[in-house]
């Protein structure tokens, strides 16, 4: 299930009522609570990432790009002892992605030498991943990884997820100091919402990388 604008509380109650039509303020204020600290954190990551790479001055324009999606999810337990697909092999196609999950394990994720491997994160802890369009603005500095959920056993898995989204409109494109004679431009620019338009077709879902085929130089 996903929360579009999930650190606003006039949208999530405004979801709210779909599930609970007289209303259930508890979990809208749980949402709302939950989204506004983590999406702190996502704040945090982001801003790091900006000052390291030395693009300060677009450090405004880079924060105020983006709108934040919850999800919450549920991975059923095959039931068995051999290793079930919970969900395919993908990259994340927002800027940056905050992982939190209940302790059944099942997350992994693709090495840059093609090896995978099992993350299993502690109780108090966050999976921090960038995604497709951070990958394009930084012009491959950073590395969007490829990850997947493989389930055994009973247990069922849940984790939520905040995901800091590009605006409708907005053009992503790498900074001209990201571009070089070692770097060359990875990515003509593009807008997300119309690189997802592609990413859900047929030639979309083949492609090795969606984003190379749509907007790649």
């Amino acid at each position: 299930m996903g929360i579009d604008d999930a650190t606003i509380a006039e949208e999530v109650e405004s979801m709210t009522r779909i599930l609970w039509p007289q209303g259930n303020q508890n979990f809208s204020n749980t949402i709302v609570s939950f989204s506004e600290q983590v999406s702190e954190l996502d704040h945090i990551v982001r801003r790091m990432i900006v000052e390291s790479l030395g693009l300060e001055k677009y450090l405004d324009e880079h924060m105020n790009c983006t709108n934040h999606l919850l999800r919450v999810m549920k991975y059923k337990g095959p039931e068995t002892t051999e290793t079930k697909l919970g969900l395919s092999s993908h990259t994340d196609k927002n800027m940056v992605t905050i992982l939190y999950q209940n302790q059944v394990d099942g997350l992994e994720l693709q090495t840059k030498d093609g090896s995978w491997i099992d993350l299993k994160p502690t109780p108090d802890s966050f999976v921090v991943m960038i995604g497709d369009s951070l990958y394009a603005w930084a012009n491959g500095r950073l590395h969007s990884p490829y990850h997947r959920v493989m389930m055994r056993g009973n247990a069922a898995r849940y984790s939520v997820g905040l995901f800091s989204v590009p605006k409708a409109g907005y053009i992503i494109k790498a900074p001209e100091e990201m571009i070089d004679e070692e770097h060359p431009l990875l990515f003509k620019p593009f807008d997300h919402v119309q690189f997802l338009g592609f990413y859900y077709t047929e030639a979309g879902q083949r492609a090795p990388s969606a984003l190379k085929s749509y907007c790649g130089v």
